[in-house]
């Protein structure tokens, strides 16, 4: 194990300069001294519980549908159709009816042009009694959806029905689309398939094949829209859309339902450098959460100090309270964080963690520090480190850390200002190694390649020999593009089903425009799609391809406030 590091910190500097919380700009040096908190310490200012707010106030509306569902007065030919159930999707319906004999229900919304219509069976079990969560509708539209019976005695039928969608919000409809490439045949995008625009703020929203928006969510979201393994999703979103900060956290699916609710301290403050003014801001989760397989989520966090973005806290799906914490200042070196530089709100953002991934082989957790320009494996039980990438040389570290240190193979390239770490499942069938796939902003922040920084950024591929102890780059694309798609912030690339990778250059233009890009494996581009960023700071934070929705998502009203 390693001994503690020294609770007292001496941060030295005299010149303050804006350090915005995803930025390279130069800043000052701290002048204050401060102790590290200790996991009680973090666990107050973290401050989760569970609320039932939200749940609440659908208590009603799932209290009606319930006897719609009990009165059994709709059939296949007179079906009750409710266009955004829940008020917060307003392109998705719930359609109920009862069939004379048992049945499975499937539905297609019909698209506007080859491979966009959108298909999902229901996942339930013959029954009499439907309930149909229908999403991928366009906006002011009347949408054709057609709903197929398999009956239990292998006999079919089907019913068109007619769902009609009022017009996209102003943050949305403002987000100019245009498709430069979409290849319908070469996109993974099955029956259900769309990208899902993930903002830093504003809606998030989702488009087909063609550009055109089939789903969003009225919640404004900041990072965070992830998928359960229930098929539900989690939005890091606030409790209105005029409020200031993001401190709530709920799990809801593509309907709007809420499932359960975390809500967060907001009792620390500092400066909003963006709006250069004084606004509460919570000791939230802010670029990354996934959900363990013991259930709880674990999740980025501030730890209400004068340090932010280098704490990771297990939050219990059970009770909502925090259960354990990773201090990150508690594992490297003291040098790293005592002698960076504040931002202009105060804060030392010397790691700035923007992701988290959870390898199941060995229960260890792979995480991104973009101001380190670092990627890092920790054993999640004893957060031991399990090796170390960066620009840094080895000979520069501490020594008890230069066995943890990789090195990097001839032609491998560095990593700065990276986002996006994920790990890909078994790329190579040995359990004892790593394939890993990040984007590279290829900004040099403080140990990134200082030759190449800023002239191109790219989605890049690298296989981890834990026992060689190197790393080497297997695959990449970006770097053609040049300068003209270079980020020096935010970013994501993502490995499809079907071998091709989804790419998101977020701010490409300063943050004008985002850029998402899905090419194959020997680097053709199979779709090209640009969104004009609506708002300040509406720019896509990351891109997915999802399924809307998946084959672990059920829908059942009856269920509905069984703990209340």
């Amino acid at each position: 194990m390693r001994k503690k590091l020294p609770l007292l910190i001496v941060l030295i500097g005299t010149l303050f300069v804006a350090l915005t919380a995803c930025s390279n700009s130069k800043s000052s040096e701290s002048t204050s001294s401060t102790k590290l908190l200790t996991t009680a310490q973090i666990k107050k200012n973290i401050g989760s519980k569970l609320i039932f707010t939200r749940e609440n106030s659908q208590k009603d509306t799932n209290a009606e549908y319930q006897e719609i569902v009990a009165e059994g007065n709709h059939s296949l030919d007179d079906p009750y159709i409710k266009v955004n159930p829940y008020g917060t999707s307003p392109l998705s319906a719930l359609v109920i009816f009862d069939t004379m004999q048992e049945a499975k229900i499937s539905y297609t919304v019909q698209g506007e042009s080859k491979d966009t219509s959108i298909s999902n069976a229901v996942n339930s079990d013959y029954s009499m009694t439907h309930q149909v969560p229908v999403v991928g509708l366009y906006a002011d539209k009347t949408n054709k959806v057609t709903l197929d019976i398999e009956y239990k005695d292998g006999t079919t039928a089907s019913k068109e029905i007619t769902v009609k969608t009022g017009k996209l919000p102003k943050y949305v409809r403002e987000a100019k689309i245009k498709i430069d490439k979409n290849d319908k045949s070469k996109m993974d995008i099955g029956d259900n398939g769309l990208t899902l625009i993930d903002r830093t703020t504003k809606e998030p929203f989702a488009i087909d094949a063609d550009g055109k928006v089939r789903w969003y969510s009225t919640n404004y979201s900041q990072h965070t829209v992830e998928e359960l393994s229930s098929g539900h999703i989690l939005i890091l979103t606030k409790k209105n859309v005029n409020a200031s900060v993001y401190n709530d956290l709920i799990e809801t699916d593509y309907l709007g339902r809420i499932y359960k609710e975390y809500s967060f301290s907001d009792k620390t403050k500092s400066s909003d450098s963006a709006n250069n003014s004084k606004n509460e801001e919570t000791t939230l989760i802010h670029h990354d959460i996934l959900e363990l397989p013991n259930g709880n989520l674990l999740a980025t966090v501030s730890d209400g100090s004068e340090y932010k973005e280098d704490v990771m806290a297990e939050i219990s799906s059970e009770t909502g309270k925090v259960v354990k914490v990773i201090d990150l200042k508690k594992l490297m070196p003291t040098k790293m964080y005592s002698t960076f530089k504040k931002g202009s709100d105060g804060k030392n953002d010397w790691f700035h963690q923007n992701s988290i991934e959870y390898d199941t082989n060995d229960d260890s957790i792979l995480i991104s520090g973009r101001d380190q320009d670092m990627i890092m494996k920790i054993d999640y039980k004893t957060s031991e480190i399990k090796w170390i990438f960066s620009g840094k040389k080895k000979s520069s570290w501490p020594k008890k850390y230069q066995d943890k240190i990789l090195t990097p193979t001839k032609g491998t390239s560095i990593i700065g200002g990276q986002h996006a770490l994920t790990l890909l499942q078994d790329v190579d069938g040995n359990p004892d190694s790593e394939s890993i796939l990040l984007y590279n902003n290829n900004e040099n922040v403080t140990n990134g390649d200082k030759k190449t920084s800023g002239k191109y950024s790219q989605a890049v591929q690298y296989h981890v020999d834990p026992k060689k102890m190197t790393i080497d780059e297997t695959w990449s694309y970006g770097k053609k593009l040049g300068k003209k798609n270079f980020t020096y912030i935010i970013g994501y690339a993502q490995r499809l089903s079907n071998d091709n990778t989804l790419i998101d250059f977020g701010y490409k233009n300063e943050g004008k425009e985002s850029n998402i890009i899905e090419v194959n494996k020997e680097g053709k581009e199979v779709f090209d799609v640009t969104v004009a960023n609506s708002a300040s700071k509406a720019y896509a934070y990351r891109a997915y391809r999802m399924n809307f929705y998946s084959d672990a998502y059920t829908f059942d009203v009856l269920e509905a406030n069984e703990d209340m």
